[in-house]
């Protein structure tokens, strides 16, 4: 006979994340869902295009556009340069001459961009909510008290962090702050070589997939090297001889959208088009880069498709608007360029900047009106640079 039971309700509070995704509370200084003061002009208005060319006109050279690979068209089409993360906020610093620099991507792209530029330049992010999903995942509170659990377990003073460019000014601002260095997906393994020469260990933050790649597919490293902390779990999900037997601790984060390509996406692709040539960024899978042609960041990307001869064909993994837009320009030079997967799969927090958030932004600026300014504070960004400075430092 089965005995049932009432099951007695959980007296389980629910965590600050929790409450945040759940709409209950709020955080100013979160990349999530920060209100965007002002109105917004209507997406249907069709003297949008001209807003925006007049504008941007009278403010000449007061205002510097950049625009990130995958923003829209639409946005694109008004950016003074586009690029990476790291490779805009090195356009901006080159630019002192520009009062206002408008950065067309994400809340942690912006952030660079204040820590790179002079005082006197003002950056401004045209929707406070275009965050990023896997700098999110990495809280510096979540970050000090992973630094308590490696000392714990004896081994912080071996430890060297690196983190992604991908992160907040916050983690940016501990990484330097013990040592460690800032990279990019293109240097990664430039990275990862000066922090072993550093100490015995790295934590990688926040996204595990770039440092499981760059370990395991360029340094030669094997899966057993690799563990992953959990923020989310006491002591992250890891006992002491774990932490201590590993050589990389990744940080459990990763990007939506290139997480979502699979080993099942890449077998389709081949099935359907014969002679494809896969090319992921390095923020897929582990599976997903093991089993692509070619890997590497969003300008490789672009230089490999510049480079490939006439009538190939390519499946690419990275952000949807990239690549139609690679599409689109290399099908007159008979290159088959298509998405890895059969699922669209854009960059949602980098869709909330559009022509409307464009628009309004520089009307303001052009009426003498600061709006959605991003400013790190003094301390996190002496840290912050000092990560950076040893980055651009590396060979």
């Amino acid at each position: 006979m089965r005995v049932v039971t009432t099951a007695q309700p959980l007296d389980v509070q629910p965590t600050p994340l929790a409450l945040l995704l759940l709409g209950r509370e709020a955080d100013p200084k979160s990349e999530r869902g920060v209100e965007c003061p002002g109105d917004l002009p209507s997406p249907s208005d069709p003297d949008l295009v001209a807003r925006a060319r007049a504008a941007k006109e009278k403010l000449g050279d007061k205002v510097f556009i950049l625009g990130h690979h995958y923003q829209r068209d639409e946005v694109i089409e008004f950016a003074d340069v586009t690029g990476d993360s790291f490779k805009l906020a090195r356009d901006a610093a080159a630019k002192p001459e520009a009062e206002y620099i408008v950065f067309c991507g994400v809340h942690f792209m912006a952030e660079s961009a204040d820590i790179l530029t002079s005082d006197a330049q003002k950056v401004v992010l045209p929707d406070l909510a275009a965050g990023c999903s896997m700098a999110d995942m990495a809280t510096a509170e979540q970050v000090a008290e992973c630094w308590d659990v490696l000392s714990e377990a004896g081994i912080a003073d071996v430890t060297v962090p690196v983190s992604y460019m991908n992160s907040s000014a916050d983690i940016k601002a501990f990484t330097g702050k013990h040592g460690g260095t800032i990279c990019t997906s293109s240097n990664a393994k430039k990275a990862l070589d000066w922090a072993f020469e550093q100490g015995e260990k790295v934590l990688f933050l926040p996204d595990q997939h770039l440092g499981r790649n760059t370990a395991v597919r360029d340094m030669g490293m094997s899966l057993d090297d690799c563990v992953v902390y959990n923020p989310h779990k006491p002591n992250g999900g890891l006992t002491a001889e774990q932490l201590r037997g590993a050589k990389m601790i990744l940080w459990r984060g990763h990007c939506s959208v290139h997480g979502r390509f699979s080993l099942d996406s890449v077998n389709d692709v081949r099935e359907r088009i014969p002679g494809v040539n896969v090319l992921v960024h390095p923020e897929c899978k582990h599976e997903v880069v093991a089993a692509a042609d070619y890997v590497g960041s969003t300008e490789y990307i672009i230089k490999t498709l510049e480079a490939a001869p006439a009538g190939s064909k390519w499946a690419i993994g990275t952000e949807l608007n990239l690549v139609k837009r690679l599409a689109n320009r290399f099908a007159a030079q008979d290159k088959e360029v298509v998405f890895l997967d059969k699922t669209v799969c854009f960059c949602s927090t980098m869709n909330r900047i559009d022509l409307p958030h464009l628009v309004w932004t520089l009307e303001s600026l052009a009426e003498g009106t600061l709006v959605n300014q991003i400013q790190v504070d003094k301390e996190t960004e002496s840290f912050a640079k000092l990560a950076l400075e040893r980055m651009l430092a590396l060979p």
